[in-house]
């Protein structure tokens, strides 16, 4: 299972990396790193899901961490409306077949209780497989935008998701070494959690 305390967000110059740590460490090495010309593109990536994290860099250190999420995390929180704050219960929309809604309503605590039930007990039936998935999306995203282009890109895209250690460290053998190392270190990432939750 991949450490919570892992670095949480990487930033790349073109195909440098030039920072990797929580989101504001990364965000202000971003900034520095343009201030300074860099030639770029200067991307920031969140290594829990691949996706790049947009960060405004306009203004003084202060200003960029100010702008971040709270907590420095690489997602946004959920703004909060009705239901129970302080227990951190949010109101969403769900949308149920009639029949879902009968179903629900014969429950004991409810629809809210019961849906929450299902949820937990969900999570902890798939939660190594969800973990899994999402793992494998963080190593596809971060490829894509930072590999797409280069030697065969395809043909590693595959080994990946085949498993195929050897085969994909020869495939990314000749690509950029910060690119590598990092998209390496994803993958394997990837293939540990896979093994341990087998």
């Amino acid at each position: 299972m991949a450490q919570k305390n892992e670095q949480a967000s990487v930033a790349f110059d073109g195909h440098r990396r030039i920072a990797s740590g929580n989101l504001a460490k990364v965000a202000l090495a971003a900034k520095h790193a343009v201030e300074q010309g860099a030639t770029g593109p200067v991307l920031i990536f969140d290594n829990g899901s691949g996706r790049q994290v947009d960060v405004d860099l306009r203004g003084s250190d202060a200003e960029v961490v100010a702008r971040l999420p709270a907590g420095g995390e690489a997602e946004a929180p959920v703004a909060r409306g009705p239901g129970r704050p302080k227990l951190g219960v949010v109101a969403r929309e769900v949308t149920l077949l009639p029949r879902h809604w009968d179903w629900l309503a014969e429950q004991s605590g409810g629809a809210s209780a019961t849906l929450r039930r299902l949820v937990d007990e969900a999570r902890r039936a798939n939660g190594g497989r969800d973990r899994n998935r999402q793992a494998g999306e963080a190593v596809d995203r971060f490829m894509l935008a930072m590999a797409g282009d280069l030697p065969h890109y395809e043909e590693a895209s595959r080994a990946f998701w085949r498993k195929e250690r050897e085969r994909f460290a020869e495939l990314t053998d000749a690509w950029p070494v910060d690119v590598r190392e990092h998209v390496r270190h994803l993958a394997s990432r990837a293939w540990d959690d896979a093994y341990a939750d087998a």
